[in-house]
């Protein structure tokens, strides 16, 4: 199967004015093992950027780590009116429409430890786990600013959104579909103010909603119990442990720590090559 990791950089240039771009340490770490993983299982993975980031990762000496090459199809591929700020994510979306069928789009802070494909054959498209409406995540209609020529009828409001961190298209209609409707919501919504409620409407609502409203086949793979209660034997998720490793210095080496030593364990290869970057070097 073929997969691909996203690196919009303009959110962090957005954020940080005048400030060298970089990954921080451990997020560069989960993306190893997350492509290394991919690999492992037989798989083709790219990393779709624009041409800061393939420079950046270039730079780093992980061009190689891409089997699929690294793919600046970001670059000039979201107009200035889709906000960095308020879309943050939107890269994920502008370079799934650039993807073929079948495809599988994996956040660098995912990582699979085992195959998908039995779970997603015959699917139009999959995710990891379904989502529960809460109000202040995901707000009814009237919530959103948008410009004449986004049309909101027609939406099932009440179907439960898809996490995207891990996500499986197998129809390419109904992927063109999905991303058409999700851009055309980023780019109706210049004066978009919320980086929570716009960005995961237009990557995770409406996906479930598309699947719902086009009769797609859209398979579930997990479930947040199973996500963070099996002992992470399938899936690893980094992404609401970010912050406690931000605040919390010995968690953070702890956790690049035993990144580290799983690469140089289960790829002595590629080992190298991780510890010769510079912010990754202390842990290993």
């Amino acid at each position: 199967m073929f997969a691909f990791h996203v690196n919009w950089t303009r959110p962090f240039t957005a954020r940080n004015p005048g400030a060298p771009y970089a990954v921080e340490p451990f997020e560069l770490l989960t993306t190893v093992l997350s492509a290394l993983e991919w690999q492992r299982q037989g798989g083709v993975i790219a990393m779709a950027t624009d041409g800061l980031g393939a420079a950046y990762y270039e730079g780093l000496g992980l061009g190689s780590l891409w089997n699929g090459g690294i793919r600046p199809v970001l670059q000039d591929a979201i107009p200035d009116t889709v906000s960095p700020f308020a879309f943050w994510a939107a890269g994920k979306l502008y370079a799934l429409r650039e993807m073929p069928a079948p495809c599988v789009m994996i956040d660098t802070d995912f990582i699979l430890w085992r195959s998908i494909e039995a779970q997603c054959a015959g699917a139009d498209a999959a995710a990891i786990h379904r989502e529960e409406i809460y109000p202040d995540i995901y707000p009814g209609p009237s919530h959103f600013q948008v410009a004449e020529g986004f049309d909101m009828d027609g939406l099932d409001w009440s179907v439960q959104p898809c996490n995207t961190a891990l996500a499986y298209f197998g129809s390419a209609a109904f992927k063109g579909l999905y991303t058409a409707r999700a851009i055309s919501f980023m780019e109706h919504a210049p004066h978009a103010d919320d980086p929570l409620t716009y960005m995961v409407f237009a990557e995770q609502r409406l996906l479930a909603m598309c699947a719902a409203e086009a009769g797609a086949k859209l398979a579930i793979l997990s479930d947040l119990d199973t996500l963070f209660g099996a002992g992470q034997q399938a899936y690893t998720h980094v992404w609401g442990y970010k912050q406690q490793m931000r605040d919390d210095p010995a968690a953070y080496i702890a956790f690049c720590r035993r990144c580290a030593a799983r690469i140089k364990r289960e790829y002595p290869g590629f080992a190298p090559a991780a510890a010769a970057v510079p912010c990754l070097s202390q842990y290993f």
